[in-house]
């Protein structure tokens, strides 16, 4: 195996293959990347045996056949501490990989490309296309509520939520839940799959160009994104995601239209004195004003006064104030919605309009 290519057209598929491959593994193939060569086409792939990652780069020249496995890492590691514009020519020599540029040379050991793990092809899928903008932007608004290690695997995830007109993306931690939507003309039969969150947060890091294409297959056990340059398949989480339609509050009655940005600067400046563990904030609504306190058990205090559109009842409720700015961080609309019941059930945030995407943050005790 041998080829030339440039540090650029190398160094963007390596440095998102080398994110799939974990730094400790018990085998030591999964530290490695499998480089193959085909005609005038590089090809690309890391595995931890959950998520797999091809990239594939087209190369200037017509290449020596052959495929080899090489430190991740190490290759990457070369490849950034390399000047801008370097040719960098690689070939494998028996056992060893010589790495060449200017009048740099490396050479790094090897494992044979038998010992890299295929991830078996998907039986029984289903597919759909969309844009790369749409499917980036129904995971950003989401995948902020993903539970990290939670005992209940299921919730350390995202659920993709497939029928004929819509995918619909929906993460909870338990303490509070995001969903979006978006249109798409999808198969015929409805599916709910869980996206690990690894897998999740793989997958946006390839969704760079907004108006190409993604084609996504779904089966029972693998979800596998296509684009141009890369191949992406991810392992399910086997669970049963809750109902999160029943965890949506219906039929609020008190509603505060606030400015999205002076209502995140309001919950900014008051979190920086709520209590550091549970980032408690106490909000006090009343006609046409909301006020906003914070306290620690240094006997600190922050209070805050917005007005707002606002013509229920007077309230008195705790938040995570973190919960809340999350939401803020994502919506990109001038006004901000919140559906308040009473002081005991969750708050409902979403757009004025409506819009594609809805929060909900549920109440603490303080």
């Amino acid at each position: 195996m041998k080829f030339v290519i440039s540090r650029e057209a190398l160094l963007r598929p390596l440095q998102l293959v080398a994110g799939v491959v974990e730094k400790r593994q018990t085998l030591p193939v999964l530290s490695n990347v499998l480089l193959e060569v085909q005609g005038q086409q590089l090809s690309l792939t890391g595995t931890d045996l959950e998520v797999e990652l091809v990239g594939r780069v087209t190369l200037d020249e017509v290449g020596q056949e052959g495929e080899i496995t090489v430190p991740a890492k190490k290759l990457m590691d070369i490849c950034r501490s390399l000047p801008d514009g370097a040719q960098i020519e690689v070939e494998q020599e028996e056992q060893r990989v010589n790495v060449r540029s200017g009048r740099s040379r490396f050479t790094l050991s090897t494992l044979p490309a038998t010992e890299f793990p295929n991830v078996e092809n998907i039986a029984g899928e289903q597919e759909f296309t969309l844009e790369q903008g749409s499917l980036r932007r129904v995971i950003d608004r989401t995948s902020f509520a993903m539970a990290q290690q939670d005992v209940r695997y299921y919730l350390n995830g995202m659920l993709f939520e497939v029928t004929s007109a819509s995918l619909r993306t929906v993460s909870t931690d338990g303490h509070r839940l995001a969903t979006c939507v978006v249109e798409i003309s999808g198969p015929d039969t409805a599916q709910q799959i869980i996206l690990p969150r690894k897998g999740v947060l793989e997958l946006a890091k390839l969704l760079t160009d907004a108006e190409a294409s993604v084609s996504l297959a779904l089966s029972a056990n693998h979800l596998r994104a296509h684009t141009e340059n890369f191949t992406f398949t991810s392992k399910l989480v086997d669970g049963k995601f809750p109902d999160y339609n029943r965890v949506i509050p219906k039929n609020g009655s008190n509603v505060m239209l606030a400015d999205r940005t002076e209502l995140r600067q309001v919950f900014n400046r008051t979190a920086i004195l709520s209590n550091e563990k549970y980032r408690g904030v106490r909000l006090v609504l009343d006609t046409d004003l909301v006020k906003v306190f914070a306290n620690n058990p240094e006997q600190e205090e922050a209070e805050e006064s917005l007005a707002v559109d606002y013509k229920g009842d007077a309230l008195e409720m705790g938040f995570n104030v973190s919960y809340l700015q999350d939401v803020m961080g994502v919506l990109d609309t001038q006004l901000v919605k919140m559906t308040l019941s009473d002081p005991n059930s969750s708050a409902l945030l979403e757009e004025p309009e409506g819009g594609d995407a809805m929060y909900v943050v549920m109440p603490m005790r303080l």
